[in-house]
């Protein structure tokens, strides 16, 4: 699916239209009466041949709908064997943790939930981390920092659409085979193949990938605790040692079928194998005040994700110049959680052996559409259609094997969630005039939940959301690169089922800083109103300067919320008002060659994001969005010379203390990492990449702090290494 926007100007059209008018007026004047003195026409017509480059087309630069499009050859330069680790490097986009540990993928630095993540242009299911896809199997990455009516307006910070692997050009046959080593013991191998070709009017192709990751740590953490006078009345130091490794299976096979009368049918599959196995050892030494209720406890966690998803789209153009594309999906996707606890060290608590398994399956289906009218000239009209329904079932047990008769706090859990989805729009693309162009669209969503659990009432939620979004396009006369982009939209974000049912997952040393977590079957979605606007100035091939900026007013701002509930803390969501957000984006990017003559071939980029943000009911210093990312930048070259391509990309991202509520602050480090590559091309079938990752090394720092008025405050921090190494690939094609 692509995001609107008006008909682009297609050099190859423009050239059949020259080359037809040209031949009519040459017939023309081959027909009219020769005026006196006037040579005859040769006998022989010249022949006319125009040829341009369908390349020309930039989406970024010409699309009214604001969409920076990262194409395949951009995600996969530096070796990456995770889209985590290759969106890092995407100006506005920043990343937190990793590919089967969880990935959060943030536009604008929020997280929880504001960056729309799709797949295909559909949302990905809940508990799919796609993070772990591996970027051979992606085609491109389609960045929207504004709504539009043809993608769910849940896009409060943006969108990020993850379209997989779909065009067959050519026959294509192609093998990587890759290894990465590192420090803590990290080895990483990978093998990914890629097939296609055309028989007839069918095509297909295919692409598959298998990635490996395996890994050693040792975070340590220091826990203190201050009366109300601000006294040291607790010390604690722990050490974990942790084991663990990541395995990842991603296919995506595609079959295309052209009809006779231009209509095509497709057929995609998309499946995903994810298995996480991780063991820890923690040891926490008291120095001061009590003990925690296990100074030792040792946990063993496997995680299996797996999702299947088969999509159908039919395409079909009319006579009138109209077209309708329309696609249905089905989905099953299911996980698996098994974590064993075995605690001591504490005679008041004694021991623990606790098996905590949850289980999770998902089984859906969508259907999508729109249809584009081809009647009004200078408009792109189109109405479509969004429709999907999931259902799911989880369970939880907990239990003990030391006190099987006693139930531990969540106990044994289970419920079932139905969800139903529908969704109308309308969009219209008008160019106005041939520098001035505008982007409407309205969409209506309605979401509509229903959960039934053993442990709680059923719960049944019911929302719906009318989008208007308005975006425009202005390229400013006497200039030839030089374009002003506004827009205007109402976005949203729904609760999940998650964060609506009381369903309680438990913490082992319970505390202000380690809670418990429940969810509120009371949340309202949260509405936004944002407004976009941004300069760009392109004045050669591939130079483009950008600066915009940007705002969002929420209300019914969500926010988890810790309490005491008579036996242990717990952390629970609640709207708690309102919230503004504001940012500023800065890009550059282009060859050696804008700037001075040179045959050197040096391509240049950098990148800059500001972001503020305030909760108008936590008051005090460092309050801000959802641990909003402040500030983050890239700074990236590529020099070519001969069969030799190398670069380099720094990244940074800004952290800080972040006011959660008003008794309860966070601090996350600065990250900085530099990564490094190479490409050797030894002939057109046979080329060797190498890149390093983590050159910096830098050890990441979280701290949480907990004030009980009155009482004092809890203070948690933990601190986990990032070690170095590096990566090498053989691609191959035969």
């Amino acid at each position: 699916m692509h995001m609107p926007s008006a008909t682009p100007f297609r050099p190859t059209l423009f050239a059949a239209a020259v080359a037809l008018l040209v031949s009519m007026t040459a017939h023309a004047q081959q027909a009219a009466p020769l005026k006196k003195d006037e040579p005859a026409p040769d006998a022989k017509m010249q022949r006319v041949e125009i040829q341009g480059k369908a390349d020309a087309y930039d989406p970024r630069r010409d699309d009214t709908a604001t969409r920076i499009v990262v194409n395949h050859d951009e995600l996969v330069k530096y070796g990456d064997t995770s889209l985590a680790d290759a969106l890092k490097r995407v100006p506005g986009v920043t990343v937190s943790g990793s590919a089967g540990r969880g990935t959060e993928i943030r536009m604008r630095g929020l997280g929880a939930g504001y960056t729309q993540i799709l797949l295909n242009g559909e949302r990905a299911p809940a508990g799919f981390d796609i993070g772990s896809l591996a970027p051979d199997v992606i085609e491109r990455i389609e960045v929207l920092r504004a709504a539009s009516a043809e993608y769910s307006t849940q896009s409060i910070a943006g969108t990020i659409n993850v379209v997989l692997k779909k065009t067959v050009k050519a026959a294509q046959r192609e093998l990587k085979a890759g290894y990465g080593r590192g420090g803590g013991d990290f080895k990483s191998p990978t093998l990914n193949l890629q097939l296609s070709d055309k028989l007839g009017k069918l095509s297909y192709s295919f692409a598959g990938n298998y990635f490996r990751s395996q890994f050693t740590g040792d975070p340590s953490s220091t826990e203190r605790f201050f009366d109300a006078g601000g006294r040291l009345t607790g010390l604690r130091q722990g050490l974990s040692s942790q084991v663990g490794r990541f395995t990842g299976v991603n296919l995506t096979p595609r079959l295309n079928y052209t009809f006779d009368n231009g209509d095509t049918l497709t057929a995609q599959t998309f499946a995903n194998a994810g298995h996480f196995r991780q063991r820890e050892a923690g040891r926490v030494a008291t120095l001061q005040g009590p003990l925690p209720a296990y100074p030792a406890l040792d946990q063993s966690m496997s995680n299996d994700n797996d999702l299947l998803r088969q999509e159908f789209n039919w395409v079909h153009a009319f006579e009138s110049g109209g077209k309708l594309d329309a696609k249905v999906s089905g989905q099953y996707g299911s996980a698996e959680n098994i974590t064993y606890r075995s605690g001591a060290g504490n005679p008041a608590t004694g021991a623990l052996n606790s098996r905590i398994q949850s289980n999770n399956d998902v089984r859906g289906g969508t259907s999508t559409g729109k249809y584009t009218s081809g009647r009004f000239e200078g408009h792109a009209l189109a109405f479509g259609w969004d429709a999907g329904y999931n259902k799911s079932h989880d369970a939880r047990r907990e239990s003990d094997a030391l006190r099987l008769d006693i139930l531990p706090p969540g106990g044994d859990e289970r419920y079932s969630a139905k969800v139903g989805r529908l969704a109308v729009y309308a969009q219209d693309e008008w160019n106005v005039t041939p520098r001035w162009s505008v982007y409407l669209g309205a969409r209506w969503e309605g979401i509509r939940t229903q959960v039934e659990g053993n442990t709680f009432d059923a719960i049944r939620n019911r929302s719906s959301v009318l989008s208007p979004v308005a975006q425009t396009l202005y390229k400013l006369p006497g200039t030839k690169g030089d374009q002003l982009r506004l827009a205007l939209t109402r976005t949203y974000k729904t609760p999940s089922v998650q964060t609506l049912i009381p369903h309680r997952f438990t913490s082992v040393n319970n505390s202000q800083t380690d809670p418990d977590s429940i969810g509120n079957p009371n949340l309202k979605p949260e509405l936004a109103l944002g407004l976009d606007a941004s300069y760009e100035h392109y004045w050669a091939e591939g130079a483009l300067l950008s600066a915009s900026v940007s705002s969002r007013r929420i209300t019914d701002y969500t926010r988890d919320l810790i309490a005491f509930d008579g036996a242990r803390w717990v952390s629970s969501p609640s709207n708690i008002g309102s919230a503004r957000t504001h940012g500023l984006e800065l890009e550059a990017r282009f060859p050696l060659k804008a700037l001075m003559q040179t045959t050197t071939a040096l391509d240049l980029r950098a990148s800059l994001s500001r972001n503020w943000s305030s909760v108008d009911a936590v008051p005090g210093p460092d309050n801000r969005l959802a641990n909003q990312t402040p500030l983050s930048a890239t700074l990236g070259a590529d020099y070519k010379k001969g069969a030799l391509t190398t670069g380099a990309s720094f990244t940074f991202k800004n952290g800080g203390f972040a006011r959660v509520s008003s008794n309860q602050t966070s601090y996350a480090s600065v990250r900085r990492d530099l990564d490094l590559y190479a490409l050797w091309k030894f002939n057109p079938k046979v080329q060797l990449r190498v890149a390093s990752f983590f050159l910096l090394a830098q050890d990441n720092v979280s701290e949480s702090t907990y004030f009980t008025p009155g009482e004092g405050s809890q203070t948690s921090r933990t601190v986990s290494q990032s070690r170095r190494g590096v990566r090498g690939a053989l691609e191959m094609k035969f």
